[in-house]
């Protein structure tokens, strides 16, 4: 599925292979998470569910695409779940898979039977596996990985782009986190409300980066991906719901609904990139602004500043001026300099340089932008090279914009991203061949 982190390949009829590739993007999340419940292992339950989406691809171009597309995979998925135990009769004795059986074929008829068409179907499983991913005993970074692989369906490449990191490195860490849950008999629950702080911190950023890869997608045809835009919403709801008043929850579910505002302007009616300054603020979502300002005011409230309510603070800038103009870029810096003394990373680094290059000019955000790189540590992400372009165009300095912009596209994967920079590119090329000699 070209975008989705899948791993099968279709070759279908265009109806099933549609909606194969709307239920994977909508109801992958629920559908694994619930698998991993019953099944308490997260390889048995990928291996199921490919082989369900497997069965479907035959099913539905004979038979037809089922009323509840999302059932029927469920439904598969546990059969195929105990097909596997009973393929693995010599690492089980039969007592344990005779159980395992019953309860699962229990539960089988239980969903495949009252399973209702809404995707809030089982809602809290994938906060469960939030949780479990992120219990203290696994690496942070691993714990943040596994969620994004596993409860968002992101590629090995696309979560370690994420992190700035090589593939095979991601990929050891992923392997080694499953086998510790495994191994270690980690519960797949939400802790009691005691446990519930050591955790807190991985489950915010898993759903912060979930949002990240919906509103800018790695790969694919498309900028946006609402569905996981979306499921991060809801995740965010449910965190405050979990534990309200708490200053972070609210920062991070303000700074959600606040980008999520823009999504719709993102792109034109021929899905070409636009850009925050050349946005039709008409077309920004006017409830989601007011949530998101509501949360974020009373996030204020407790006096207990973190890194979300920052960022968050930094989206009302944007969401609450007229024009691009009108933005308090001074303010703005001021936040993202706060914000550094918590996250002291190269991207906010980056982010703070385009913020003084729109306030006290591009030749001083260039020389920021260039210093937050100067550690390499930004060198294979796509953005930095895109803003370093993009300053440099500004500047007229066609030639190293030229190159910068080069550098760009061969990091960049999605397909509208790269549109734009193509056409950024042509502009400072066009803008730097000279013209014919004067007579």
């Amino acid at each position: 599925m070209p975008g989705s982190g899948a791993l099968w390949q279709f070759s279908a009829m265009p109806q099933t292979n549609e909606s194969l590739e709307r239920v994977f993007r909508e109801e992958y999340g629920r559908i694994i998470a619930t698998l991993i419940r019953l099944s308490g292992s997260f390889d048995l339950a990928e291996e199921s569910l490919q082989e369900a989406f497997a069965s479907a691809l035959a099913d539905w171009e004979q038979n037809g695409v089922p009323r509840n597309p999302a059932a029927w995979l469920t439904t598969v998925g546990h059969r195929k779940l105990l097909d596997v135990l009973r393929r693995e009769k010599t690492k089980k004795d039969k007592q344990a898979e005779i159980q395992y059986s019953t309860e699962t074929k229990s539960a089988l008829n239980e969903i495949s039977e009252n399973l209702p068409e809404s995707s809030e179907a089982y809602p809290d499983d994938r906060l469960r596996l939030i949780f479990t991913c992120c219990h203290p005993a696994i690496g942070r970074d691993a714990q943040i990985a596994l969620t994004l692989r596993t409860l968002g369906g992101l590629t090995t490449t696309e979560i370690a782009r994420a992190f700035l990191l090589p593939e095979t490195t991601l990929a050891q860490r992923l392997v080694r986190a499953k086998a510790k849950i495994q191994k270690a008999g980690i519960p797949y629950e939400i802790p009691s409300l005691e446990l519930l702080p050591e955790r807190l911190s991985s489950v915010q950023t898993v759903i912060y980066l979930i949002f990240n890869e919906g509103y800018s997608a790695t790969a694919g045809e498309q900028l946006v991906r609402r569905d996981l835009c979306a499921e991060s919403i809801r995740l965010g709801r449910v965190l405050c719901d979990l534990i309200p008043d708490h200053p972070e929850n609210l920062g991070l579910l303000a700074l959600l609904l606040l980008q999520d505002s823009r999504r719709q302007a993102r792109t034109d009616a021929n899905g070409d990139l636009v850009t925050l300054e050349e946005q039709d603020r008409s077309r920004w979502d006017a409830e989601e602004i007011a949530e998101g300002l509501a949360f974020l005011d009373r996030s204020l409230r407790l006096m207990k500043i973190g890194a979300y309510q920052l960022q968050a603070s930094i989206a009302a800038e944007h969401a609450t001026a007229k024009s691009a103009s009108e933005t308090d870029w001074a303010r703005i810096v001021g936040l993202y300099e706060n914000l550094f003394r918590i996250i002291p990373s190269p991207i906010v680094a980056l982010n703070h340089a385009a913020a003084v290059a729109m306030s006290q000019g591009y030749e001083k955000g260039l020389a920021l932008a260039e210093a937050a790189g100067a550690s390499e540590q930004l060198d294979e992400y796509p953005l930095y090279h895109a803003a370093r372009a993009d300053l440099l165009r500004r500047l007229g300095r066609g030639q190293e914009a030229s190159r910068a912009y080069h550098r760009a596209l061969e990091l960049t994967t999605n397909r509208v991203e790269r549109r734009y920079l193509k056409r950024r590119l042509r502009e400072v090329e066009f803008q730097a061949t000279p013209g014919p000699p004067q007579r």
